[in-house]
């Protein structure tokens, strides 16, 4: 049995879409653009930070609204059971400052994120990515280091990281990416994913 490490995707996979709850929250329909409708993530990041400036929203506004996320049903069960038998690592686009109260309702597993650069007054003013693409950066940094990876997301900017692995799986993705790419198992339900890694481990 080789080192394995399970690199696995945070929104849309163990949370819903960040973005799609503040828009809601906040009734700006703008912010519901996620990856999957703009795949630079860069240009998505910047538009979103000028709607919360013209809006006068800030950090603190965001956080409010993550406070009220829960995991996806079966989201914590699923990691707990997941951690007992192998290393995961949650690799994510989002932001630390996002990610915290919800890495605290899934126990504390291991997230790799980004940073939000923020002025002493809560205004969000940039953010920092950690490298360049970072979901495939990160599993061939593992795999340098002796690991085999198995990843796991929903969306355009992890079809990288799943590819590159010695096992990857799509999960509560979307019809057009499921159509886009017929060779890589597709699941909707933990159990099913699950399954899916152990047999792989």
């Amino acid at each position: 049995m080789g080192m394995n490490v399970v690199c696995l995707d945070l929104e849309g996979v163990l949370v819903p879409e960040i973005w799609i709850a503040f828009a809601e929250a906040s009734g700006i329909p703008e912010l519901k653009r996620t990856t999957r409708d703009e795949p630079d993530y860069d240009k998505l990041m910047k538009w979103r930070i000028g709607i919360l400036k013209e809006h006068g929203l800030g950090l603190k506004e965001i956080q409010d609204t993550i406070a009220k996320i829960d995991p996806i049903p079966g989201a914590k069960e699923f990691l707990d059971e997941l951690r007992s038998i192998t290393q995961v690592i949650i690799i994510s686009d989002t932001f630390t400052q996002f990610a915290a109260p919800l890495m605290k309702k899934l126990g504390w597993p291991t997230i790799f994120c980004n940073t939000l650069e923020v002025a002493d007054n809560g205004e969000i003013t940039g953010f920092k990515m950690r490298c360049p693409q970072s979901k495939l950066t990160t599993v061939k940094a593992l795999q340098s280091c002796g690991f085999d990876t198995i990843a796991s997301g929903d969306s355009h900017n992890d079809l990288a990281m799943i590819k590159a692995s010695k096992a990857g799986f799509l999960f509560k993705s979307t019809d057009a990416i499921k159509a886009a790419n017929p060779e890589l198992k597709a699941f909707e339900e933990y159990s099913d994913l699950l399954a899916a890694i152990k047999e792989a481990l």
